[in-house]
């Protein structure tokens, strides 16, 4: 059997091994071969994904500092990110708890709907985020089947903050569960049926077993979230109203300075959203590597 250990580290978590295995020297291809396909792969790279980036931050900064820096401090720029990042804070620890108990229920135990469970889990994946979005005008809009009773008792939900967090708990909910559930099945159950056996309760086994055994994974899991969350455009858009200042996410910011020709704010509100996504970069890549060192010396 093989150790929990094994499954810790991310890559192996996600589907992937830890480490490529060399090929026998007659089955590689000719170094010409190898040549060409990192030339072609940094070419991509450098066309479709380093190019925009400069060009953002290029036209962002196209009439100066000064104009860069006004545009990143207009109240309304302020208020988007204020949104953004309070949107985020609330969906990812919900999503987080849901995630846990998602993929422990369903790595842990067989039961009746557990297929039924997968698929919900997996439905924002093949729903676009323009029609959860609508679902939720559907629901809670003035009109829609909830409508009514949230007006008369004064609560607003669609063009407002609720909405745009339940449209973001929607588009990002299966993200923590999907990192977990393939690492908790491939760990199995033996840790924690050993430690029920020696008198550990139910909470006691959770902290002490099966949480040290994800930590990495569900740090992962709650890295792309953010990510998400953060960057949400469609679902949101749909249920936000772009009321300026009060219903607008940085997505949704850029999209409103650029309609007006404002290029230099659109691309300089932008460049947060590229920085919080390099952020977000650099903290995947430290979770990967404290995972990697974490496997070397166990």
């Amino acid at each position: 059997m093989k150790r929990p250990e094994q499954y810790s580290h991310p890559a192996r978590a996600f589907g992937r091994p830890a480490a490529a295995p060399s090929l026998p020297a007659g089955l590689r291809p000719p170094a010409w071969v190898n040549a060409l396909v990192s030339v072609a792969a940094i070419a991509f790279l450098l066309l479709f994904l380093l190019l925009p980036l400069a060009a953002v931050f290029a036209e962002a900064l196209r009439q100066g500092l000064s104009a860069y820096w006004q545009s990143i401090k207009e109240p309304e720029a302020l208020a988007a990110l204020r949104l953004s990042l309070f949107t985020a804070a609330v969906a990812v620890p919900l999503n987080l708890i849901f995630g846990v108990a998602a993929a422990w229920s369903l790595a842990k135990f067989r039961f009746v709907g557990r297929s039924l469970l997968i698929t919900l889990i997996d439905l924002p994946f093949a729903v676009s985020p323009v029609v959860s979005g609508l679902i939720y005008v559907l629901l809670f809009g003035r009109r829609g089947w909830f409508g009514p009773w949230l007006e008369s008792h004064h609560l607003q939900i669609i063009f407002a903050v609720p909405g745009i967090i339940l449209a973001t708990l929607f588009v990002t909910f299966p993200l923590v569960a999907r990192e977990l559930v393939p690492l908790m099945l491939g760990q199995g159950t033996e840790e924690e049926q050993a430690a029920l056996t020696l008198g550990a309760g139910g909470w006691q086994t959770f902290w002490r077993v099966t949480l040290p055994n994800i930590k990495w994974g569900l740090l992962y899991g709650v890295i792309l979230c953010n990510a998400r969350a953060m960057g949400e455009f469609g679902a949101v858009s749909v249920v936000s109203g772009h009321i300026r200042g009060e219903t607008n996410t940085l997505p949704l910011h850029v999209e409103i300075l650029y309609n007006e020709y404002n290029f230099v704010g659109a691309f300089a509100v932008a460049s947060l959203l590229v920085g919080l996504a390099f952020i977000t970069l650099i903290a995947k890549s430290l979770v990967e590597w404290r995972s990697r060192t974490g496997i070397r010396h166990a």
